[in-house]
């Protein structure tokens, strides 16, 4: 099926197909013009499709459609592997949502305390998107009550399965009404998906999009080093090949915190995700990253999990991963959406055995081996062009992004196309602006109240 149809075409609410035209959402992806009728039509959709498809989009629409606001009542439930990729659907599914009156969407994941989470849930959501095993305690807790559920997402299920949630997930559906819509993504046909399916699915219509996509357009260059100069190399390495954002994978999480202290020892702006951090500090260096204020992720590969970056300009390989199937899923995340993209990776000695049979895997790929160019450019493609703020207030404060983008600009202050992405969560805000216009942006904020009440603003570093 073609991806030039329009979402007018559809029977969708109209305060859906007003904010969508809104929010630039004209022609459907290919995932959203197989799936989104057999949605809307109420059957339950086994979709395999890629990362970065907008399978978000699809389903978000599909659950959106039936929801009726005026009912607090929890009508909708997202399972997914990773606090990132829920905290990500949730704000993609609010985007969706804006049309509607008094939609409540929380996120219930792992890694943050259960209080906050037991107060929000004294008034049930309309929409949850959450982890197994946050929700399943929950569960246990009668803090969620999913007797009224209509529609149970499983996105990514092949990784959660690979995560060991199988037992968490068949926990989880002994509490759901079994007359309910079953939405299932997943980006492999697995036969552990076809069990899943079979246990939780009715008679659903099967999608596979994946044939039909271009293939990524991935430039794939790798660069004999030396473990004494693997870090000044990556450093070159990024200054001849990297962009914007640049995406820089790791095997540990010592690498990560090591190779982002290297970078930063460079004057490179990089953001190190891993482990070792708490949500508050994951949120932060995903929101930094995202905004263009950080140029360069460094990440282990669990950590990257749900990572879904638009324009990834490039993927680095500090070192190679131990299996070649791993390698395809990191320079995966660049080239999306018809766009070309760079996959750069370091080989040591120790490692080409292993370089080979990346390269068996993917015969029609021709990486290019080479020594990395001396950089030769007019503007350094890894200095920021943004600055993130932090302001002491969020969702809780009935905060909105209009309201923090009036006092910006209010009074001749910040230009209003100065201004990037703004991301409110239930503590506190970011507000992305441009570089030049930072101290007028504190000026603004240090001296505006923002609906009467004066809050705190931080630069980020």
């Amino acid at each position: 099926m073609s991806n030039s149809i329009k979402f007018s075409s559809l029977d969708l609410q109209p305060t859906l197909l007003s904010n969508l035209v809104d929010i630039g959402y004209e022609e459907m992806t290919l995932v959203q013009a197989e799936t989104l009728p057999q949605m809307i039509g109420g059957s339950d959709v086994l979709a395999r499709a890629k990362t970065g498809s907008g399978k978000t989009a699809a389903f978000g629409l599909g659950l959106l459609n039936k929801l009726d606001a005026t009912s607090f009542r929890t009508q909708a439930l997202v399972l997914c592997p990773t606090r990132e990729l829920a905290d990500q659907i949730a704000k993609e599914i609010r985007r969706l949502a804006r049309g509607i009156l008094n939609v409540k969407i929380l996120t219930l994941c792992g890694g943050v305390p259960l209080r906050p989470q037991l107060a929000s849930l004294q008034h049930s959501p309309h929409i949850i998107v959450g982890t197994p095993g946050r929700v399943l305690k929950h569960l246990g807790k009668e803090t969620v009550k999913l007797a009224d559920l209509e529609t149970l997402v499983l996105d990514e299920a092949d990784r959660m399965l690979d995560m060991g949630f199988a037992e968490e997930l068949d926990a989880i559906l002994k509490f759901v009404p079994k007359d309910r819509q079953t939405l299932l993504f997943s980006a492999t046909y697995a036969e552990s998906i076809a069990a899943v399916s079979k246990r939780v699915q009715r008679s659903p219509v099967k999608v596979d999009v994946t044939d039909d996509e271009q293939p990524a357009q991935i430039m794939q260059f790798w660069c004999s080093v030396t473990r004494e100069n693997r870090n000044t190399d990556l450093v070159r390495a990024l200054r001849a090949w990297g962009g914007e954002l640049n995406l820089v994978f790791c095997n540990t999480k010592v690498d990560c915190a090591e190779v982002a202290n290297y970078l930063r020892s460079q004057n490179i702006v990089a953001v190190a995700l891993h482990g070792d951090l708490d949500q508050s500090e994951r949120t932060e260096v995903l929101v930094r990253f995202a905004n263009r204020s950080a140029s360069v992720l460094i990440a282990t590969d669990v950590a990257a999990r749900g990572l879904d970056v638009k324009d990834l300009d490039a993927v680095f390989n500090y070192e190679l991963p131990k299996q070649a199937e791993i390698y395809v899923h990191r320079i995966g995340r660049t080239a999306r959406a018809g766009k070309q993209g760079v996959a750069v990776s370091l080989v040591g000695p120790r490692e080409e055995r292993r370089w080979q049979e990346i390269d068996e895997l993917l015969p029609d790929a021709n990486p290019t081996k080479c020594g990395i160019p001396d950089a030769k450019r007019s503007a350094d493609p890894l200095s920021p062009s943004m600055t993130t703020i932090q302001i002491s207030g969020g969702r809780k404060n009935k905060l909105r992004p209009g309201d923090l983008l009036g006092v910006l600009t209010a009074d001749g202050g910040v230009p209003g196309d100065s201004v990037g992405s703004i991301d409110l969560f239930d503590t506190y805000s970011y507000v992305a602006v441009r570089n030049a216009q930072t101290p007028k942006a504190l000026r603004q904020l240090a001296k505006r109240p923002i609906k009467g009440r004066m809050y705190r603003a931080l630069v980020r570093k």
